[in-house]
């Protein structure tokens, strides 16, 4: 290798070896719980993915801005209930899979079941990116409210083609829900937002009839886009048939 190849070798290091290393430090495969925390704790990391599927036996707390991928496995939890240690999750005890605590957060591919609810966004902002799975949890999927001392409206963005799954929706379990002892929260899909009252719980089906009610032309701005269009369209037609009048006359 002549000495001119070899500077530039060099200089094709230095140049890519730093995005390498940063790349390298934002990013992190994680097997287990222990390691999920650990990557949690470390602030430069900030893409965590699951590369496979991993038991808690504790409520996992997201404080701080992350992406986490999924990668289409399972977190459950496998801790106890209540004062008395119970098995079943249908025993109040506070736990959530996973809590997202006065920040914002993506989450995507992934399934939370086995604890009292998937889902905890306490006064934060998350958006959820693929199929997001909160079956098998005793009280229902997705909480949104404010803690104590927690002030930030709770917000919930679906992208695009993102999807939510609860096989196991009842009345007593559902897929989503507002405390009454929290401010409202708000649901935004395919660009359309939603508040959900406090004391509100949400089905999937509701869901579905909410965001489909909100783009027929009855309510927000598509009712200010649909009579528009229809003014221009009387206009138009109004125009039209004052040529044809002028023509005959």
């Amino acid at each position: 290798m002549t000495k001119n190849l070899k500077k530039i070798f060099l200089l094709f290091l230095l140049m890519f070896i730093p995005t390498m290393l940063v790349h390298a430090e934002s990013s992190t495969i994680v097997n287990n719980e222990e390691e999920l925390l650990e990557a949690l704790q470390n602030t430069d990391i900030k893409t965590i993915v699951l590369n496979k599927d991993i038991n808690t036996t504790q409520k996992i707390n997201i404080t701080r801005p992350i992406y986490l991928d999924g990668n289409g496995h399972t977190m459950k939890y496998v801790g106890t209930f209540g004062k008395d240690n119970s098995k079943d999750n249908k025993v109040w005890g506070g736990i959530y899979v996973l809590q997202v605590y006065k920040t914002n957060a993506t989450i995507k591919d992934i399934k939370l079941t086995g604890a009292n609810a998937g889902l905890l966004i306490n006064g934060s902002e998350i958006t959820f990116e693929g199929t997001i799975d909160v079956s098998g949890n005793g009280f229902g999927g997705i909480e949104l409210s404010q803690g104590k001392n927690v002030e930030e409206t709770s917000k919930l963005s679906v992208k695009d083609g993102g999807n939510i799954v609860n096989k196991d929706e009842t009345k007593e379990t559902p897929t989503l829900w507002v405390p009454e002892d929290s401010k409202d929260a708000v649901v935004v899909m395919n660009g359309i937002k939603q508040i959900i009252d406090s004391g509100k719980e949400v089905s999937l089906s509701e869901i579905s009839e909410l965001f489909d009610l909100a783009k027929s032309p009855q309510t927000g701005d598509n009712v200010t886009l649909y009579y528009g269009l229809s003014l221009i369209s009387i206009i138009s037609l109004a125009i039209v048939s004052l040529k044809m009048y002028k023509k005959e006359f």
